[in-house]
């Protein structure tokens, strides 16, 4: 009986994850499942680092370019599609991969929508900044028809437990009050992971500059103008709220400069690295490897082989 294990390959961005996982296709009879807010998004290529219309072609990847850019996709949302994903690879008698770097989405995946999620600053700054506009009662409002349960539990006046309440149903999909009666569950599949964990930041750094310089080059700007113009987004959809297409849209306000937005989208892709490190260092992974290693290939390969029979 062949393992029924899903591997996932977990890092920060600019780690070589998708490079790696694309070298492993190649030699396992593995589907790929990309684990990234961004790259669902149509129309978001160059800004997400999504792989080549000629890599996905040769190497489908399940959950890229299944939301419409005006849309919001969820941390809920993500679980029942990665979840039917993984079951479409394994009854194909395939070794799922998931491979991405959105860390809150592999929490919940792994440890079930009952956790509620941290709390997300930029989707706070978000909520504050509409109830600046409207008010709190009418935030208050808004709650009730997404979340009546807990709407009935939080004065109009309560803006902190407000906030949290639509917090969680914007990174979740899911009203507060259900997530908090779900009893802990665990999960059906059984996961093999590995992180790839930078022991020199330095490096990890330079490669994030160098990956936004090759953005900026390779025409994102061209990219979110494009967007705006065929009205498939507007500056207010969430998918523009993303690291390199908000600072893009902040140029093309006229708020800040092109060299402003670019070295200032590069040290937000450098905290963000920071923060997935901090979730790496929080998930209890079979491996943690360096990125910077270059026999990764040759020891994840010997992982695979040590935990899945061999495939003829």
């Amino acid at each position: 009986m062949r393992s029924q294990k899903v591997i996932i390959i977990r890092g920060p961005t600019a780690s070589g994850k998708t490079d790696l996982s694309i070298e492993l296709a190649k030699k396992f009879p593995i589907d790929i499942v990309s684990v990234d807010s961004v790259m669902v998004y149509k129309g978001l290529d160059i800004g997400s680092a999504k792989p080549s219309k000629q890599t996905l072609n040769r190497y489908p990847h399940h959950l890229i370019d299944i939301c419409e850019p005006n849309e919001k996709y969820s941390a809920g949302r993500f679980v029942d599609d990665a979840q039917n994903s993984i079951r479409v690879i394994q009854s194909n008698d395939r070794i799922p991969l998931l491979v991405g770097g959105t860390m809150m989405y592999y929490k919940v995946l792994q440890d079930g929508m009952n956790q509620l999620p941290p709390a997300n600053e930029e989707i706070r700054l978000e909520i504050d900044h509409k109830a600046e506009k409207i008010g709190w009662p009418e935030m208050h409002i808004e709650l009730e028809q997404v979340d009546p349960v807990s709407a009935k539990e939080i004065k109009p006046n309560d803006k902190q437990r407000i906030q949290r309440a639509i917090e969680v149903y914007m990174i979740s999909g899911k009203p507060m009050s259900e997530l908090k009666r779900k009893s802990e569950m665990k999960s059906e599949f059984d996961y093999l992971s590995i992180s790839l964990f930078p022991k020199n930041r330095e490096i990890l750094y330079q490669n994030i500059n160098s990956r936004f310089d090759l953005m900026i080059k390779g025409g994102l700007l061209d990219e979110v103008s494009t967007l705006l113009k065929t009205h498939r987004v507007s500056h207010e959809s969430h998918s523009m709220h993303s690291i390199g297409y908000r600072e893009m849209l902040e140029y093309i306000s006229g708020k800040t400069t092109l060299d402003v937005a670019i070295e200032t989208a590069k040290l937000s892709s450098r905290r963000y690295a920071k923060r997935q490190m901090t979730w790496l260092r929080s998930f209890d992974d079979h491996y943690k490897l360096d990125p910077m290693d270059v026999d990764n290939l040759k020891i994840t390969e010997d992982i695979i082989n040590n935990h899945f029979e061999a495939y003829d």
